[in-house]
Parts: C-alpha cells; structure tokens; sequence
C-alpha cells in the first residue's frame, strides 16, 4: 500500500503548488518542490513491480511497509502545518483572499524525508526482480471428476448454444474466483452430447502462469498423442492448425487470467464451416471482443447451497439428518450461494462432530467454521485475485471493505469517497470499471440506460461478496488502511480511516476516545450503523487531519462546530435540521457537502434559508445535496465546480442563479405543497432554457389523493427545455397528457420518467414524428386509458417500463413493431400483460420480454 501513499502525498502537494488561494513565503515553495520531485521518483520507481507481480518477497513487503509509513508521516506533517496556517490565518482575512504559505519550518524534515526515501528507493531498485517460474499448463480436465450441484439452467444453455451451428464460435464463460467455473467447463466438456458432436476435444488448464509452448503441446496431445513435444514453438503453432483444419473441434482453455493469452492463439485455430468452439474459462470479463458471447456464472440459490452442502457432507447419500436440518440450511444460507465456501465449510463438518448443537453454532457467521473457512479460501485462492490487481486499484478494491457487510454501495456514494480519499491516480470509473469487468465487484442494480457509452455508468450500486469483503478487511487491518470500531480497548491513532458498522452510541465510548486524543493521523471517519435520532456523544477535535467525516446515520441535533476547524475536509454529510453557520466558508478544501434532513420539514417562514450567503465562497464544491433548501442569491459569485446540485427547493432555481454555476449538470428539485403550492405557476423550470443540464429531475413529495385521482395546483409545462437535456424524470406534478407534446420535440431526451401522477388523465395521444431520441420511458402510477401513438414515434425506444398502470388495456400496437424493444409490466392490468404476449408471440425472434407481477 505504499503506493497509494505516494499518490496521496503527491495530490497534497499538487493542491498546494497549483491552488490559486495560497501564497508562498520564500524559500517555502523550493521547499516543497524538493519534496514533490523525491515523491514523483519514487512513483516511478514502485510502478516498476507491476510488471514484475510475483516480486513479493518479505524484504519487499518490510521495504513497502517503510516507505508507506515514512510517506504517511510527511503527509501529516505537511497537512498540520498547512491546517494550523490557515487556521491562524483564517480568522483575520476574507476567505477568498491569499493565504500566506510558510514551509521554512519544515526544511529539515523534508530534507530528512528526501535523505531516507533516496535510501530506500535505490534498495527497492536493487531488489532482485522474481519473475514468474511458468508452470506447465495442465491437460485434461484438472481435479477430481464429480457430481455437479446447481446451475442446471445455465449448463442447459451453453450445452445448447455449443452444439447449434448458428451460434458464435468463441465463448467465455466468467465470473469471481470460486464460484464454479472449472466445475461447469469440466461437465460440458464431458457431457455425452457434447463428446458425440464434435471430432475432436482438448481441455487445457492455463493458469496465471503459463508457457505458450505448454498450452500448444496440452491440445496438441490430445488431438494428436502422436505429436512430438519436443519441437519449437513456430512447428507446434503449425501443426494446431494443420491437426484442426476440417474437422469439428472444442478446445476449451480453463482459468485465463489474461487478454494475451487469446491474442497469442486465436489465430492459431482455424475457421472451420462445419462447425468449432472455443470456450474460455475466465475472471476477467470481455476476453474476446468480437464474435463472443460472455456467460456470466451466477451464485447459487438457497435450494443449491443446500443440496452442495449435503453432497459434501453426507457423501455416503446426501441425505442430511432432521435433526441437523434447520441448523444446515442456516449453514448454507450464510454461505451466500459461494459454492467454494460451501464444499470448505463442508470439509469442516464432515471431519467434526454430527450434533445439533455443533451444527447450530457453526451456523453462526462469526463461528470459528466460517472463520476457518474463510482463511482457508482466502490464501489458496482469493488473495491471488487481489495480488494480481495493478497498485493503483489495490487501494480501491480494499476500501470497498470499508462499508458493511452485503452493503449495496451507491456508484456515485463510492465514486465521491475515492475522489476525496484522494489515493486515485486515474479515472474513478475507470477503476470501478476494471474492478467490476476483474469479476472483484458485483453488480447489483443498473439504471435501464446511460447516455454515455461505457456500460459502467449504467451501474446505480455496487458491492463485494462476503467471501472478498472478509479478504478486504484482513489486508486494510495489516496496512492500517483502515479500521472497523468494535467497542473495546482499540488503539486507532496509527489507523488512516476509521468507520463504525454498529450502533455507533455502543462502540464510541472513553476507552475509544483515550485512544484518539492520542496523536491520531486517521484521516477519515465514516459511520454505518443504523439511524441514530438520538443525540450522540461525538468529538472530532483530537480527528484534526480528517479529509471524510460521513455522519448520514447520526442526527445533529446542534451544528458540530469543531467541523470548523478541519480544514482539510474535502466530504462531509451529515443530518441536521438547523441552520449552516456562516463559518463554513472556512472549509476551503471541501468538494462534497450534504445535509439531509430528519424526517420532513415543514416551513413555516417562506423566506428561510438553510444556507448562508458564504456557500458561495467555497470555490471546491462539486457535490452540493441540502434537501429541501434554498440557495442564497450569490451577489455576482460562482461556484465553478460544483456538478451535481440535489434536493433544492424551486425558490432558488432561477435563471439568474442557475447561471452562476456554469458546470451544473445534474439538478434535482423537490416541491412542497404545503410551501410551494403558489411558486408552481409561472416560473417553474423557465432557466431550462438557458442552462446546460444533462439530468433533471423534479420531486413533488406530498401530492394529495383524492378518489382515484391526485389533485394537485396546476403547474405548468416546461415551453422551452434546452436541447442538452437527456435525462428528464416527474413525479407527482398532474400535468395532462396534452402538455407532453412540448417534452416530446426535445431532440436530445433519451431517458424520460414520469412517476407517481406527473401526468394524469384517461388519453394520451402522441403526435407524429415525436420522440426522437427517447431510449427509455418509464410510466408509474398513471390512470392512462387508451394511448395512441403517431407516425414514426418512438423510433428508438428501447426500453418501455409500466408499473401500477391498472386502466390500460392495450399497449400501441406499433410497438410490436420496433426491433430489440423490452417490455417490462409490473402490477399492471391482465389485459395489457396479454396484449403484450400477443405481440410476443408474433415475432419470428423474442425481442420483447415481458415480466409481470400478476399472475394469470
């Protein structure tokens, strides 16, 4: 982790040199270049074990080790020297006038720092590079053949797409270490039908370490055992072509860990009319780029978990006692569908003791099975995954440890905290990108499109199985990474992030805070346990260096003043439902800010304000969330960075200050009746016009139900949205369908929610030529009756969404029309749902898929 030390004490220093707001007192920047132009060498010089993966040895890991905490050391330095300038400073000037920079105190430990990481840096040079010793590729399938449990449909389907002559020729099949995709490759490789198809077969098992030469001769002796393994390498790539041409053949190449691999072959194997397959086995997704299709492995279910579990226990019958019943399908629940925990915990039980009250502590997570078994796991197979990762992701993948366990993490939530972190060397989608396609991070919700063309901005949360949050956790506790608060007697000062998964009233006690009025260099503090309304008994001012303070679960009852005082803070979210002190201007570094509220806020003064006019001095801010608040009017300021801007109430979104904020490209508004029922007439989202959004989204909270209808004041329809807006969701509004004529000439929309009434009334009857960019429509809650749709509308609809839409009965027939367009009905009338399958069924291919919580 040396490294994300080095890239954090490197932004340190850019902020300082490159900040517009600080002035420095000679000789105090040749000071900090010294130290900057030391740290850019030493980057330089720890990218270098990258490309040499297996250099880990003790003597590199104790150099990492003392480079990490040396770099950490200066960090401090620097910021406490930096924090007590300002400070001092602060209380004497304007906010936005130069700060005086004074480093000539420093000097000596800077020299000192340069003199010692020099050091270092020429023994981590001279460490001997171990590159890898490859491993001969094993042939045939690896292991003892066995029993499959589970995943029967996705083995049906492959076994399908292998034997139809229409189907691709090369596929993957992908997914985390340990979830079974040896198991699977190995039964369709010895599947009769699939032995019966093809003429010839080879399986050979890669590996992280390979020898091309190896993985030649593994087919070739399978093809041909005649072959002689002892020529070059240029007669055997010659003789897999010249062994394969004509023939029917399946090579399948298990446990690829690079893109080189297939780029070395493919080739090599030759394109056959009569029919071949190649299939790869691999984590990494995407593998082969064109002429592929990726079959992404999935957990097992409870029923599987459960049936593995008894096959491996019980390997006599798989039949599991009655008396151990309820505590083994707790077993296998805990496992969370991981088949490697499964047959490991499986060992385990089946050496000890077959009692109920064995069984039933073993089904407790924290049980020392599960501990075991995860330790067990964790060396032989995990770790290679996360030693494998390049330095600049390894710091990534280990804070997402951070959040609990089974924690769904909001992408933007992540995306924010690593860009405040401030240990990202590169885009932070990209690294959540790699992350996801390395089969480390799971997916669990997507938004139905994203505009831009990466499929990693589709991604809305994220996470880690526990299997890789457990290995997430045990490395941040070695590298003092981070740390999780239980309670006890913890000495924290060493650690750089601290964060709390219980009930933060039970775990911040006098035995923690003893140990954080030490000499703390924890740089954030991040609080996940459950929504505390109560007041709560939390310092920061011994947490001076703090750079996160995510405090959403604890409700402020009054404004933490101490906050004031961190200069360094670069994220703060809390709950609070008073007044933002003026002071908060103070908090030059801070990039992301968010107030939410506790529970809903009536006004009962119009003209209150949650934020003082000095917002607009803090030029950083890039994420700015103050629910159901007003914006001051900036006087002539700007707030250059800010991006993203959610839950403002409509009083402050006029074009005046709208255009202050030059960046702003997702803004969401929310309406109160009961205080903005007279705002809703005549202005009301008029700035569109003028102001480049790409997502807008607009929040009535409390329509009033009355009948089957909501009644709400009119609002009018926007009459001149500007062009660049792509992302348009309503809800609640009561507008009629007729209005929509306006939205539908918006050339560059492409996602359109309208949600809980936005638009009301019985008929809805599209103009032709409309729409003609929309990807995604989404209608919920509507008492739409009969819809009508015009010439050449929708022409690019993709995706269509209806949920409780009870009075429709029938979908536009030209929709059946439109090639590759979903169709996803949920609780809506039995009538509609049948009018969809018709057309369903009239497609020669399925390109509408249908999904229904009505059952008729």
């Amino acid at each position: 982790m040396a490294y994300a030390a080095v890239i954090s004490l490197k932004s340190v220093i850019e902020r300082l040199l490159k900040s517009s707001k600080i002035s420095f007192v000679p000789p105090s920047k040749k000071i900090i270049k010294s130290a900057y132009k030391q740290v850019q060498s030493l980057q330089q010089v720890l990218k270098r074990f990258d490309d040499n993966i297996s250099s880990s040895s003790e003597r590199v890991d104790a150099l990492d080790e003392e480079i990490r905490e040396s770099v950490r050391k200066l960090e401090d330095v620097i910021e406490s020297h930096v924090s007590n300038q300002f400070l001092s400073q602060s209380e004497q000037c304007h906010p936005l006038l130069l700060l005086s920079l004074d480093m000539a105190e420093l000097k000596q430990e800077i020299d000192s720092f340069n003199e010692e990481i020099k050091k270092m840096e020429d023994e981590y040079v001279n460490l001997p590079c171990q590159e890898y010793d490859a491993v001969s590729s094993t042939i045939g399938c690896r292991g003892k053949k066995s029993k499959m449990v589970g995943l029967s449909d996705q083995f049906q389907e492959i076994q399908t797409r292998l034997l139809d002559p229409t189907e691709p020729c090369y596929h993957t099949l992908v997914g985390m270490a340990g979830i079974g995709k040896t198991t699977l490759a190995t039964q369709l490789f010895e599947d009769p039908l699939i032995v019966s198809h093809f003429d010839c077969r080879a399986f050979v098992t890669v590996g992280q370490k390979y020898r091309l030469k190896d993985i030649l001769i593994g087919i070739l002796a399978q093809v041909n055992p005649e072959i002689d393994k002892t020529m070059k390498l240029d007669d055997l790539k010659k003789m897999i072509y010249q062994n394969l041409k004509g023939k029917t053949y399946l090579v399948m190449l298990d446990d690829v860990w690079t893109t080189q691999v297939w780029n070395d072959l493919r080739r090599l194997f030759p394109y056959n009319k009569n029919g071949f397959r190649v299939f790869i086995t691999s984590r990494l997704q995407n593998m082969i780029v064109y002429s592929s299709d990726d079959y992404k492995i999935r957990l097992l279910n409870k029923e599987e978990s459960w049936d593995l579990l008894c096959e491996k226990v019980f390997v006599e019958d798989g039949l599991c006692p009655s008396q151990l019943e309820k505590a083994g399908k707790k077993i296998a629940e805990n496992c969370e569908g991981f088949p490697l925990l499964i047959v490991t915990i499986a060992n385990i039980l089946s050496k000890a003791d077959k009692t109920p009250e064995y069984w039933r502590k073993a089904a407790d997570r924290d049980n020392s099975v599960f501990m075991d078994a995860n330790d067990q796991i964790m060396s032989k197979v995990l770790f290679s995954s996360y030693e494998y990762l390049t330095q600049h992701l390894k710091a990534c993948f280990l804070y997402m440890g951070i959040f609990p366990q089974n924690y769904e993490i909001p992408r933007s939530k992540l995306i924010n905290l690593w860009r405040a972190e401030g240990f990202l060397e590169h885009s932070a989608m990209q690294c959540l990108e790699e992350l996801v396609t390395k089969s480390l991070v799971m997916v669990h919700k997507k938004s139905l499109y994203s505009h831009y063309r990466s499929p990693i901005h589709q991604i809305k949360t994220c996470g880690l199985h526990p299997v890789f949050w457990h290995l997430c956790n045990r490395e941040a506790e070695k590298n003092n990474f981070f740390h999780v608060i239980n309670g006890l007697a913890e000495a924290v000062e060493h650690e750089r992030r601290l964060c709390v998964h219980k009930n933060i009233q039970f775990v911040i006690n006098e035995d923690v805070y003893k140990s954080i009025a030490s000499v703390s260099r924890t740089h954030s503090l991040l609080c996940f346990g459950p929504y505390h309304k109560y007041p709560v008994p939390i310092s920061l001012k011994y947490l001076r260096l703090l750079r996160v303070f995510d405090a959403l679960s604890i409700r402020m009852y009054e404004f933490p003043m101490e906050v004031l005082k961190l200069v360094q803070l670069r994220y703060l979210a809390f709950t609070y439902n008073g007044n933002i002190p003026s002071s908060i201007s103070k908090l030059r570094n801070l990039q992301f800010f968010i107030i939410l509220r506790h529970l809903s806020i009536i006004n009962s003064c119009k003209d209150l304000s949650y934020l003082p006019i000095e917002i607009w001095e803090m030029q950083e801010l890039k994420h700015l969330q103050i629910t159901g608040s007003n914006l001051p009017n900036p006087c002539g300021a700007i707030l250059p960075n800010l991006v993203t801007l959610l839950d403002v109430s409509p009083r402050c979104c006029t074009k005046e200050l709208l255009e202050r904020i030059p960046l702003l490209s997702k803004l969401r508004i929310r309406f109160d009746l009961s205080v903005h029922t007279n705002e809703s007439s005549n202005h009301l989202l008029d700035f569109i016009s003028r102001v480049s959004l790409s997502s807008l989204k607009c929040v009535v909270l409390n329509p009033i139900p009355r009948c089957e209808f909501v009644v709400l004041p009119r609002a009018p329809i926007v009459t001149n949205f500007d062009s660049r807006v792509v992302k348009l969701s309503l809800s609640g509004f009561g507008y009629p369908w007729e209005d929509m004529s306006t939205i539908s000439s918006m050339w560059s929309l492409q996602v359109l929610k309208l949600r809980r009434y936005a638009v009301r009334g019985p008929k809805w009857e599209t103009r032709d030529r409309a729409f003609k960019s929309l990807k995604v429509l989404v209608i919920e809650d509507s008492d739409l009756m009969q819809w009508t749709v015009g010439i050449k509308t929708f022409r690019c609809l993709e995706h269509l969404t209806m949920r409780r839409c009870h009075r429709l009965e029938v979908i536009p027939s030209s929709f059946g029309e439109y090639f590759g367009l979903s169709i996803e009905l949920v609780d809506c009338n039995p009538l509609v749902v049948a009018c969809a399958r018709v057309m369903d069924g009239k497609r020669k291919r399925k390109f509408l898929s249908v999904s229904t919580s009505i059952h008729d």
